[in-house]
């Protein structure tokens, strides 16, 4: 349900304009309190907190869209949220979000803005860029996939043979991969019934092997997706396809077997792709934030551009809410404000996704992307050091299997880890008219409350000895409970819910890096193993062997290698 009130008890001053230039968040008075928040934190106790505040579940179950997010699970009082919403006033964050939504060039070491956003904003809406409308040219992009997604969906878009497309492989790497296959894994229940998809991402061969077993080549679209259409990766792994493809159909059939999805179209064209082919996205867009672009061009051929536009829609609702909530209310902002209290204040360094639908697999990957590479960061925006901790790691695995893995770690394990709980109201599939199959998702919710229920709470040794006769083992099964999570809950999985989950968390994770004072936007620390790898791959493949100039290790390596490779 919604809150009645704004979280905070108490009455916050307001804040005097900022200096400008970009703040020392350490230095705030916000800061320190929960600095001395911090000390005790290992004396806050959930069983207390709920025990003293008999509204603590009303206040802190929020409604977002469909979403309902209950956080009351979380080791956080009144006076930390307080001081946490301080914070990020003192860090200017309703003013970055501003500044995002208006295309600011806020990824200030590329010089670029921002607007993943524009890429779910309703038809008529302007947001300028350099004076020119962005949205205006999305909707011309998504107007050319829809019209090319429905050639494919109706058989009308036939092969070099004649044959209907049956199945499409999605080529890429990062985000241009991550997003397509978790949507696709996701939306199941919305697949074209003849289209089925495949992705290859990875550069080990074995990839590209088994996503072409089977396939048929005559009925086989390839959609190759690199914003620069020079990524290594996806760049090999499209030419072993082409290869692949040309070998059985000619070299005419590459204009009838490959689209593109990139914003180099001298490179598309010298692959042998038609330019009228590309599908194009600009570079405000992040890989990781670009499964609403034509990146999601493979999605929207199996889901169609309906179901496409649903997703934007839920995209688009939580946009909206973060954009336009004051912070003690906008939910997006309050969760990455607990993650800032977990990671900064309290040195917890990681944080569990346990989505109870078999269907969102792929959603602690994708997460681990969106969040890991966006705030994996050491460096403010003023270039820096940052003197605390930022970036969680990201993991998890769909309930209820992790329960039978590493659920007893979370249980009774020496690390508190922060965990995400995600669950519908209804299945994911449509009943395949199995007896009984109704009763499991019953079992599934059961399972995924009774987790959230048993962390927070556990089991006291007073409470273990009641029933346990022997009292050797009182300590064995004791629960310390404790371990604070948050429960998402929504009616059912569709491509509405999927756009509003991701945008949730698309921006928790900007205000955890606005706090941090970090460019969330930017990923320098990949490219230097890109660079490294380049200049290592003819010293691998060379006939004669090399002059090596790396350090000990990896020029022994390297020589074991060439080695195996008899070279």
């Amino acid at each position: 349900m919604a809150r009645r009130q704004p979280f905070s008890w108490v009455t916050r001053p307001t804040l005097q304009a900022r200096e400008t230039g970009p703040v020392d968040i350490t230095r705030t008075d916000a800061w320190q309190a929960l600095e001395n928040h911090a000390t005790n934190f290992e004396r806050l106790d959930l069983r207390q907190l709920f025990a003293d505040d008999p509204e603590r579940v009303e206040r802190m179950t929020h409604s977002c869209g469909d979403l309902t997010i209950d956080w009351s699970k979380h080791l956080l009082t009144p006076a930390i949220i307080d001081d946490l919403i301080t914070l990020a006033e003192e860090a200017g964050v309703t003013e970055k979000i501003a500044a995002m939504m208006r295309g600011d060039r806020i990824n200030t070491t590329e010089d670029r803005a921002v607007l993943h956003t524009a890429l779910r904003a309703p038809r008529g809406t302007t947001v300028r860029l350099d004076g020119e409308d962005v949205v205006a040219d999305v909707h011309d992009v998504l107007d050319r996939m829809a019209a090319f997604s429905a050639q494919v969906r109706d058989g009308d878009w036939l092969g070099e043979t004649g044959l209907e497309i049956e199945t499409v492989v999605n080529i890429g790497i990062g985000g241009s991969d991550l997003g397509p296959v978790m949507a696709y894994e996701a939306l199941a229940a919305f697949r074209h019934p003849r289209l089925t998809c495949r992705f290859v991402s990875n550069i080990d061969s074995s990839d590209m092997i088994a996503a072409l077993q089977g396939l048929d080549p005559a009925s086989t679209l390839f959609v190759v997706s690199s914003k620069t259409f020079t990524t290594q990766e996806t760049l090999t792994n499209a030419r072993a396809a082409r290869a692949w493809l040309t070998e059985a159909l000619g070299e005419r059939a590459v204009a009838k077997h490959f689209v593109a999805v990139s914003t180099n179209a001298d490179e598309v064209a010298a692959f042998g792709i038609e330019t009228d082919k590309m599908f194009a996205f600009w570079d405000w867009v992040g890989g990781r934030y670009s499964v609403d672009s034509a990146i999601g061009l493979s999605l929207m051929l199996a889901i169609g551009a309906s179901g496409f536009r649903e997703l934007l829609g839920g995209f688009r609702t939580v946009d909206e809410h973060f954009a336009s909530a004051p912070l003690a209310d906008n939910v997006p902002a309050l969760l990455g404000l607990t993650e800032v209290w977990y990671r900064t204040f309290c040195g917890l360094q990681s944080r569990a996704v346990l989505p109870y639908s078999r269907h969102l697999h792929r959603f602690p990957a994708y997460l681990q992307q969106l969040d890991m590479e966006s705030n994996g960061k050491r460096t403010r925006i003023n270039g820096e050091l940052v003197t605390y901790e930022t970036g969680p790691v990201i993991w998890g695995e769909p309930g209820t299997n992790g329960q039978h893995s590493f659920h007893q770690m979370l249980h009774q394990g020496t690390t508190v880890v922060p965990a995400d709980f995600v669950v519908f109201g209804s299945p994911d599939h449509r009943n395949p008219g199995l007896d009984g199959i109704e009763t499991h998702h019953d079992l599934l919710v059961a399972n995924c409350l009774a987790q959230s229920e048993a962390l927070a709470f556990g089991k006291t040794a007073d409470e273990v000895a009641e029933t346990e006769p022997d009292p050797t083992l009182v300590s064995h099964r004791t629960v310390p409970g404790n371990r604070p999570s948050t429960t998402i809950m929504a009616p059912a999985l569709t491509p509405s819910l999927l756009g509003q989950l991701i945008a949730l968390y698309e921006h928790q994770v900007f205000t955890q890096g606005a706090v941090w004072g970090i460019n969330s936007f930017d990923q320098w620390g990949v490219e230097l193993g890109k660079a490294l790898a380049a200049a290592m791959i003819p010293e691998l493949t060379a006939d004669e062997a090399p002059e090596l100039a790396h350090d000990a290790s990896t020029n022994a390596l390297i020589e074991r290698y060439r080695s195996m490779r008899h070279r």
